[in-house]
């Protein structure tokens, strides 16, 4: 399987932040704005997608208001980066080799600067993302490369490489 075939057979559309993705479920129920804090009104429990992205593309660094669960599926590894709001930094690896230290999933915890790419032997990987509460644009922020990078000074060379 190819990376052209998963784009044509899921329907998948370019993302904002790069890469491919479709939304393949939005909740019903309503978390009403009253029951939460730091969100600008009503938000679905939950929602999911396919993300797909092809070696020489990356996610670019950015942020959201929700936890965020991602599933591992097909293809190869999967690097996330992660800057936490202290500065600290890591990378986890996404993927099929778990006696490699690999996961088949992973959770960026709400307001955590990340960003995604394959591993350089990897063509392509295709995963889930799962947010509760439930994903809205609202709750995206993409970094800046110049004002992420001096926030955290350390980690400019990595910012500079993941940002759009």
């Amino acid at each position: 399987m190819t990376a052209d075939h998963f784009i044509t057979h899921l329907q998948l559309q370019p993302h904002p932040e790069g890469g491919f993705f479709k939304e393949t479920y939005r909740s019903s129920g309503i978390i009403p704005s009253q029951s939460l804090t730091d969100f600008n009104g009503d938000r679905h429990y939950s929602t999911a997608i396919y993300f797909l992205l092809e070696q020489g593309n990356f996610s670019a660094f950015h942020r959201i208001k929700s936890d965020e669960c991602w599933h591992f599926y097909e293809g190869d590894t999967l690097l996330i980066h992660v800057i936490d709001n202290k500065g600290n930094y890591s990378c986890t690896r996404l993927g099929r080799k778990i006696d490699e230290g690999e996961m088949f999933q992973f959770v960026v915890p709400a307001g955590c600067w990340f960003a995604s790419e394959t591993a350089p032997e990897t063509p392509f990987t295709l995963v889930g993302c799962t947010v509760a509460p439930g994903f809205d644009f609202a709750d995206f922020e993409m970094a800046n490369a110049e004002n992420l990078s001096k926030e955290y000074p350390q980690h400019e060379s990595l910012i500079r490489s993941l940002c759009r």
